[in-house]
């Protein structure tokens, strides 16, 4: 039976040789993932109600990334739980305070090729990027996986988002994602397996690839995926991660276009920057439509939009430049190797000398938890969310933005097309 990458995932984890979309399945979970606001907090207590134990913590990680830097007592005290409940349970994978979990987990090589996997996140679909099946659960599921191992799933459909020709100066994953969104709606995608394919896909790198797959979950996908191919085994080799054999990691010809799977086209090269203006990120345009819109705070951050990738492009923008007078450019890096890399590099200095604050490497404004925005002010973000009162009072208007789009916005003071001030 031809299939797509997406059911040779799930027929691997369920032990079959094909799965058909629509049939219900049981999976054997290569690795559960988890942080301080979704984990521990819940975790622990119906642990113990149950008398339970994890079933292999060789198959989890812990990434404290939510309330770091500890603000309030409420914070201290969730983080203090997750802590306490690492040490107890001896967690060989914890990661205290290095980044966020979608970036910092690829980054040590837990994801690879052919794994099932599941995160206590929405936003865990970006495993897909690595060509494993990820995607989000709520803690009452992980409370299942964690104590067996195993969880159920209803095969779902693919759709193939076909990305052909390359794509211009200035313009990137992020462009992409808005524009789909934008085109489909948040529920275009409603639980299916989303797959980025085409040239314009094959030629991104996998931070790219990354933003691309954690964005799935805007479009409402269970999963977003990429085929492995070279590009993922040098990565994967740069992070120390085993090699894996990505031989049939792909869609079957046959599959494509059959039963289960239809494909949209897209030209790569005829795209311009996007932006989501407030309140959702399908309220996505070309950037000539919310051009001029003058901005107060420009955030280069979380993990669709602050990666090591990110970082260089807005220091394209702003080398030997200042940010516009009564604007505030805040910048948090996706994770502690990506901003000692960008130290490294002179990127770092570029974005500080042209104004920027630099903030904790963690979800802070993102998600709400640190770094929110003042009451009244326009905003415009590398973040993958805009909801009324997420980043601050309902009263912030946030726009959503490539990195390049926001320093270049950063610039000017008003939103602004990158490519009129790249160099």
């Amino acid at each position: 039976m031809p299939q797509t990458l997406a059911q040779k995932l799930i027929a691997r984890a369920s032990g079959r040789s094909a799965v058909a979309p629509g049939e219900i399945v049981t999976c054997r979970v290569d690795l559960a993932m988890f942080h301080d606001s979704s984990g521990p907090r819940r975790l622990k207590p119906m642990l113990e109600a149950l008398g339970a134990q994890v079933w292999d913590k060789s198959k989890v990680v812990l990434v404290m990334d939510h309330y770091v830097p500890e603000q309030d007592d409420e914070s201290r005290r969730i983080v203090r739980i997750a802590r306490d409940w690492a040490r107890d349970q001896q967690l060989p994978h914890v990661y205290d305070s290095q980044g966020i979990c979608h970036v910092v987990v690829p980054q040590h090589g837990h994801i690879r090729p052919g794994m099932f996997c599941v995160g206590g996140d929405s936003h865990s679909p970006t495993g897909g990027a690595f060509g494993a099946y990820m995607f989000g659960i709520g803690s009452t599921e992980m409370l299942g996986v964690v104590v067996t191992g195993e969880i159920w799933l209803r095969v779902p459909r693919t759709i193939r988002m076909q990305w052909d020709g390359k794509l211009g100066p200035g313009v990137v994953a992020k462009d992409m994602m808005l524009h789909m969104i934008g085109s489909f709606g948040m529920n275009g995608g409603q639980y299916q397996a989303l797959e980025f394919c085409g040239e314009a896909v094959r030629a991104l790198g996998m931070a790219e690839r990354m933003t691309l797959s954690n964005m799935s979950a805007e479009l409402g996908a269970q999963a977003g995926l990429v085929a492995p191919d070279q590009v993922t085994q040098d990565w994967l080799a740069a992070t120390g991660a085993p090699a894996v054999d990505i031989a049939g990691l792909c869609t079957d010809d046959a599959a494509v276009d059959g039963p289960g799977c239809e494909t949209h086209r897209f030209d790569a090269a005829a795209l311009e920057p996007f932006v989501a203006a407030p309140h959702s990120p399908a309220n996505a345009q070309g950037v000539s439509h919310c051009a001029g819109t003058a901005v107060q705070v420009a955030y280069i951050g979380a993990c669709t939009g602050a990666k090591l990738e990110d970082l260089r492009a807005a220091a394209q923008v702003l080398r030997g430049r200042k940010v516009a007078a009564g604007v505030r450019l805040m910048v948090a890096p996706a994770s502690l190797k990506d901003q000692e890399a960008a130290r490294a590099e002179g990127v770092l200095q570029v974005l500080l000398d042209a104004g920027a604050e630099l903030f904790a490497t963690a979800c802070g404004a993102c998600a709400g938890y640190g770094g929110t925005m003042p009451d009244d002010s326009t905003v415009i973000s590398s973040t993958a969310r805009n909801f009324r009162g997420r980043m601050g009072a309902p009263s912030v208007s946030v726009y959503l933005a490539s990195p390049y789009t926001v320093a270049a916005s950063a610039l000017r003071g008003v939103i602004t097309d990158p490519r009129e001030v790249l160099q």
